[in-house]
């Protein structure tokens, strides 16, 4: 089953009169928006993220701050929860005046779904949300499919140039009781990456802090750091292919590229991997026709947030992995 494609909108438009100058447009009005149950509990600033479609966050928490947006007549802090009930003061903001490019929304393979969860196949090359020179994310084209659905939020992420397994919550109880059972080491996630050279062990526990950093250009950035966050993988063997190893990790904590980091300490950088991988490894996929970075969400393992019963969903490995495994069989 996969979500309908949709179809870019045609322009309507008239012509432009050249003699006539523009009509000012009506000036925007404050609004006062009442908060129903599917938004009880959520951070004001992600509610007014997805209330004014298009606004700057930074202009929206500068509005929150400077007491523009109201919840009940009070001031309230950006990481404010709002309650069913309230009432948010949302003053008029002016959209920036580029337009914003539309990029028509893609199909995601279904692998579940029921009233509350949506696991979906997500491609690589497509980032989870918009932002970063992103107009369009998974989560902005399901809500461009779905317009019928009143709360559709990601409940993890993974990198623009991951595939697989991704989990979209249809309710708010759904996405607090999912955050709650991955902060309760519940989850059991597995990828499969391949990385450039003759992986060693066939079974091996990566232990190593994880430090964010940003470099001089303002590109985000991990490392290997005493001072960083506790991470730890588990990476298991599953086939050499020569200058290439095929490998299972599984991840025991969720650090920002947490897989991509270890492997690269260990001496493995996985193949196609932009920012931490080797040019000779990447240089030598792309000859075989292989440009994108080798690291698939296979396998998840979660509780339902509603029931509790044990799921479990499996995405196999997209049609250009494949291919890229055939030619390394066949050289």
């Amino acid at each position: 089953m996969s979500l309908p494609l949709l179809r870019k909108a045609k322009s309507s438009a008239g012509r432009d009169r050249p003699a006539r100058p523009p009509q000012a447009a009506p000036a925007p009005a404050v609004r006062l928006v009442e908060v129903d149950e599917s938004h009880h509990g959520q951070r004001l600033d992600n509610f007014l993220l997805r209330l004014c479609k298009g606004v700057p966050k930074s202009h929206l928490y500068k509005a929150i701050r400077g007491g523009e947006v109201r919840v009940n007549k009070g001031r309230v802090a950006v990481d404010h929860r709002i309650e069913s009930g309230d009432l948010v003061r949302v003053p008029p903001f002016r959209l920036p005046e580029v337009p914003v490019r539309f990029v028509p929304p893609s199909e995601f393979p279904i692998v579940f779904e029921d009233d509350a969860l949506l696991a979906i196949d997500k491609p690589a090359g497509v980032a989870v949300h918009g932002g970063s020179g992103v107009d369009f994310g998974v989560i902005e084209q399901l809500r461009r499919a779905r317009p019928q659905a009143k709360f559709l939020e990601l409940v993890h992420r993974l990198d623009r140039d991951t595939s697989g397994l991704l989990l979209v919550a249809k309710k708010r109880n759904a996405l607090v009781g999912l955050h709650q059972s991955l902060r309760d080491g519940l989850w059991n996630k597995h990828y499969l990456a391949m990385v450039a050279g003759d992986w060693v062990n066939d079974r091996q526990h990566v232990r190593k802090p994880l430090l964010k950093w940003t470099t001089q250009s303002g590109e985000r950035r991990v490392r290997v750091d005493q001072d960083g966050q506790p991470a730890h993988t588990i990476f298991v063997l599953r086939q050499r292919y020569g200058a290439y190893s095929l490998l299972d990790a599984e991840l025991k904590t969720g650090r920002t590229h947490q897989i991509r980091v270890h492997l690269l300490s260990c001496g493995f950088p996985i193949v196609g991997d932009d920012k931490y991988g080797d040019e000779a490894a990447n240089a030598g996929a792309a000859a075989l026709g292989f440009r994108r970075m080798f690291l698939h969400a296979h396998t998840l393992c979660v509780p339902h947030p509603l029931t509790g019963e044990a799921l479990a969903f499996q995405a196999d490995l997209p049609q250009d992995c494949l291919d890229f495994i055939k030619k390394l069989e066949n050289p």
